[in-house]
């Protein structure tokens, strides 16, 4: 499969003397996002949204607040830095801006016509824009990601994963969206796994999980092979080189194999959704199981490199009997069998079976400021039976699991769980991709 990164383009000029006027690093550093912006980092002058100054309310009887509704397919919520507006994205390849509690009507950025995807009013498929990241220097230079699967690609075929870059116009509420520029585009077989959760890690790097490329059982061994990006968890820097350089520290960086540089670790199926915690820097990676097991892996802040979750060598934490693909050349997908070498291989700190769920949505730690007692809890629920769980990480575990699905929501509000959210303060939202609806978990 071809994983192509383009090498020169004008936008990338018109680009870097932005980010010099600017002031923008040059270093691969940027600021240090997690840190998250207190309160009191906040632009005074930026528009506010659906998160105010809050006097914290103790206890741990959650809820969801409605913030806003009307959106068609949103997969994710976040904010840049400092900023007080929530960044709705659309499945559709639209994203909107939440400011004082309002959905703004003109759009942000709409790149429909750029996506490959089931198409308006269908819920099927997992192509589409699938996730945004902005730069941690964004109030500076107006720079930030998206990933989205591309109708057309010069490099890689219909449907190819894209990593891109935008600038935001004179206008800070609309995206210019003739200054994409594409970072990565990387071949893909088939429709489904294709990751797209983006973040800037507490390095300021750019983290992107892409998935093993779809259909069933990685019939291609993406998983287990280092020479294409898919089923890898890549690490990159936006801020050198043209379009991005290898920071150091990746573990494949000056092999001089077949290894891709850019993979930080490997071995996953599809990370629908990971994150890091911004107060420690650990990484939570949700990964969707096969047929059994959804599981949750935690890596310590600055122990990922060069980490093998598994996958297709292992489903959660049990060894994979991978079947044979006999439409497939021979050597392509090679039967693992039921046994294998599980100490190979990072293992999970929480899975769960299909009596729970089928497909696991990551969420996130909560840092923020409102809700001091559930400081430190990690949520994740699941999309097929929207259950929603917390833990506490601790000791390398996952402590104090409970199923919170009655508490937070006893009226069955969330209507497809596609995705949680964090805003620049630490505050965290759930995303509803069948009502349209983004809510805030809360105590009451």
């Amino acid at each position: 499969m071809l994983d192509a990164r383009p090498r020169s383009t004008l936008a990338l000029s018109a680009l870097l003397a932005l980010a010099a006027a600017c002031g923008g690093d040059d270093d691969g550093g940027g600021s240090d996002p997690s840190d998250g912006g207190s309160r009191d980092d906040a632009d005074p002058n930026a528009p506010d949204a659906a998160t105010f100054d809050c006097t914290p309310r103790s206890g741990t009887d959650l809820a969801l607040e409605p913030i806003a509704s009307g959106f068609d397919m949103p997969l994710f919520v976040t904010s840049p830095p400092g900023d007080r507006r929530l960044f709705v994205v659309e499945k559709g390849g639209v994203i909107k801006i939440i400011e004082d509690g309002q959905v703004l009507a003109t759009p942000f950025l709409d790149i429909e016509d750029r996506l490959a995807w089931s198409g308006p009013g269908s819920t099927n498929g997992e192509r589409g824009l699938l996730g945004l990241a902005f730069h941690p220097d964004y109030g500076q230079t107006g720079r930030f990601f998206v990933f989205y699967t591309a109708a057309d690609s010069e490099v890689a075929g219909p449907g190819a994963n894209v990593l891109a870059q935008f600038l935001v116009s004179d206008d800070p509420n609309v995206a210019d969206p003739s200054s994409e520029l594409r970072l990565l585009e990387v071949d893909d077989f088939a429709g489904n796994h294709n990751g797209g959760m983006m973040e800037f890690g507490p390095d300021g790097y750019l983290y992107v999980g892409l998935g093993d490329g779809g259909n069933g059982d990685d019939p291609y061994n993406h998983g287990q092979n280092k020479a294409t990006l898919l089923g890898d968890m890549i690490r990159i820097d936006v801020n050198s080189d043209n379009p991005y350089a290898i920071p150091d520290g990746n573990p494949y960086k000056g092999g001089g194999g077949p290894e891709r540089e850019e993979i930080w670790l490997s071995g996953v199926r599809n990370p629908w959704r990971w994150s890091f915690d911004r107060q420690t820097g650990d990484m939570y990676i949700a990964d969707v199981g096969q047929n059994r097991i959804e599981e949750v892996t935690v890596i310590p802040a600055g122990q990922g490199a060069g980490l093998n979750l598994g996958w297709d060598e292992v489903e959660g934490d049990e060894c994979f009997a991978d079947p044979p693909s006999d439409d497939l050349p021979p050597g392509t997908d090679p039967n693992t069998g039921p046994d294998c070498d599980l100490g190979a291989y990072t293992p999970p700190v929480h899975t769960y079976g299909r009596d729970l769920g089928d497909s696991i949505t990551g969420g996130y730690v909560y840092r923020g400021t409102c809700f001091p007692d559930i400081v430190g809890w990690y949520f994740f629920g699941d999309w097929g039976s929207t259950r929603l769980w917390k833990f506490v990480y601790a000791g390398g575990q996952a402590t104090e699991l409970a199923e919170i699905t009655d508490d937070i929501d006893p009226d069955g509000v969330i209507d497809g769980l596609a995705s949680f959210g964090q805003d620049a303060f630490g505050e965290l939202y759930v995303v509803s991709l069948i009502s349209g609806e983004i809510h805030r978990i809360v105590v009451q």
